[in-house]
C-alpha cells in the first residue's frame, strides 16, 4: 500500500523535547526542569471574568479577529508599555496562541520557495512553521561568545534573492537571551536594505531581569515591516487559555485574517473574556510571577555554575541555558542519563537548533523546593560525570 501521508508532512521532524516528556510521564518521581509552563495558576480575578462568561451563556463564536473589547484592550496595552498605536479594528488579530499567529504571518507572505532567516537557537516550531508554510528555512547560529545574539553581518551572509522575512524570537526560548538595542537596530538595518519583513515574537516581553524589552515595531522605520507576535500565556500564566494575538500593518494584517477565518473562525471566547481582565487588572501579577522567577533564576544559575555546568546569564524569559562541556557527553546522552539516573528533566540543546549543541534548557518554571531538589540530584550525577 503507497503512504497516503504528502511529502512535505514525512520531512518534517519530530519536536526533539517531546520524547523526553513522554519519557517522564512513564517514571516516578521526577522532577522535571524541562516544560516552558508557568507553575502558577492563572491568578483569581482573571480565571473568574473566564467563569462569568461562561455563566453569562458567552459560549458562540465572536467576531473573526475577536472581541472588540479585547482588541481595544490589545491596542491600549501595546500603546502604554511602547508608544505604538495600532488600531483595533484593522491591526488587531486575536488568534489561539501566538503558534497560531506565527503560522498565519508566515503563509500570509510566503510564496513557495521564498526564504526565512530563522536565528537559532529558538523555539522548536519556528523552522517547522516556515516549511509548514511553503517557505525555506535558512537557520542562523548564534553562540555563547556573543550572548546568543544575532548580528546584522550574521543576517547579511545569508541573503539571497529568495529571501523575504526575518524571524526573530526575544526574550528567547531556549536561552534566556534578550536582544540589546544595538543588535536590533542591526536586523534593522538589514530589513530596510533588503526589503524583508521581521516577524517579531514577543511572548516573553514581560518577563526580563535586570535589563528592558525594546519592541521592535518601534524601532526607527520599523512599524510597517513588522508583523508583533504576543499573548498572555506565559507573562500571565494563561498558557491553557490559548489567547495570542498580533498586529501589524493593515495589508498584512488583512491577508493574516483572511487565512484566520478560514482556519479558525475565532479565539476561545471565555479565553477572551480572561485575557481582556489580565491586560486591564493584571499588572500586579505580572510583577508577582517575575519577581518570583527572577528569584528562581539566580537560584539555578548560581547552582549550575556551581557544579561546573557553566551557565550563560538569562535576561529574560523562564530559562537557563548551562553547557554540559564538563562532562564530555553529547547534550542528548547528558539528558537521558540524567533522566534515568537521577529522575531529572531537561531538554537538549541541539533540539532548538544546532547552534545549542553542548547545552541544555533547564526551566525555572517549577517550586523554589523542586529546583532546590534538582539540584541536589544533580549534585550527585556531577560528582560521577563531571
Amino acid at each position: 500500500m503507497r503512504s497516503y501521508v504528502s511529502d512535505s508532512v514525512q520531512k518534517l521532524q519530530p519536536s526533539g523535547i517531546r520524547r523526553y516528556f513522554d519519557i517522564a510521564a512513564t517514571m516516578e518521581d521526577v522532577v522535571t526542569l524541562g516544560i516552558g509552563e508557568p507553575n502558577f495558576v492563572t491568578p483569581d480575578h482573571i480565571l473568574n471574568k473566564g467563569i462569568e462568561s461562561l455563566q453569562r451563556g458567552q459560549t458562540a463564536y465572536t467576531n473573526n479577529s475577536g472581541t472588540i473589547e479585547l482588541r481595544q484592550a490589545i491596542s491600549r496595552y501595546i500603546l502604554r508599555l511602547y508608544g505604538l498605536e495600532y488600531d483595533p479594528c484593522n491591526q488587531v488579530l486575536v488568534t489561539v496562541g501566538v503558534s497560531e499567529a506565527l503560522f498565519l504571518a508566515l503563509k500570509a507572505i510566503l510564496n513557495p520557495g521564498d526564504e526565512v532567516l530563522v536565528v537559532e537557537p529558538c523555539f522548536v516550531a519556528n523552522a517547522a512553521a516556515v516549511e509548514m508554510a511553503g517557505g525555506v528555512a535558512v537557520r542562523i547560529d548564534t553562540h555563547v561568545q556573543n550572548d546568543f545574539q544575532v548580528t546584522g553581518a550574521d543576517l547579511e551572509q545569508a541573503i539571497t534573492p529568495r529571501t523575504k522575512a526575518v524571524l526573530i524570537s526575544y526574550p528567547n526560548n531556549p536561552t534566556g537571551a534578550v536582544l540589546s538595542r544595538a543588535r536590533l537596530l542591526e536586523i534593522a538595518a538589514v530589513a530596510e536594505k533588503y526589503d524583508l519583513v521581521v516577524i517579531s515574537d514577543e511572548i516573553y516581553e514581560r518577563l526580563v531581569y535586570d535589563v528592558g524589552h525594546i519592541c521592535f515595531a518601534s524601532l526607527p522605520g520599523m512599524y510597517d515591516r513588522t508583523i508583533l507576535l504576543s499573548g498572555v500565556s506565559k507573562s500571565f500564566a494563561m498558557t491553557g487559555w490559548r489567547i495570542g494575538y498580533a498586529t501589524a500593518s493593515v495589508p498584512l494584517m488583512e491577508a493574516m485574517r483572511k487565512l484566520h477565518q478560514y482556519l479558525i473562525m475565532s479565539a476561545p471566547t471565555m479565553g477572551q473574556a480572561a485575557a481582556f481582565e489580565a491586560l486591564e487588572r493584571g499588572e500586579d501579577d505580572v510583577e508577582m510571577m517575575r519577581s518570583a522567577y527572577d528569584r528562581r533564576r539566580r537560584t539555578l544559575v548560581s547552582g549550575f555554575n556551581e557544579l561546573g555546568m557553566m551557565c550563560f546569564q538569562p535576561h529574560g524569559a523562564f530559562y537557563t541555558f548551562p553547557s554540559i562541556a564538563a562532562t564530555g557527553m553529547s547534550d542528548e546522552t547528558f539528558c537521558d542519563r540524567l533522566l534515568h539516573e537521577e529522575r531529572v528533566a531537561v531538554i537538549p540543546g541541539s533540539a532548538f537548533g544546532r547552534s545549542g549543541a553542548g547545552f541544555v534548557r533547564a526551566s525555572y518554571t517549577n517550586s523554589d523546593e523542586n529546583i532546590d531538589k534538582a539540584l541536589e540530584r544533580l549534585r550527585r550525577f556531577m560528582f560521577r560525570h563531571g
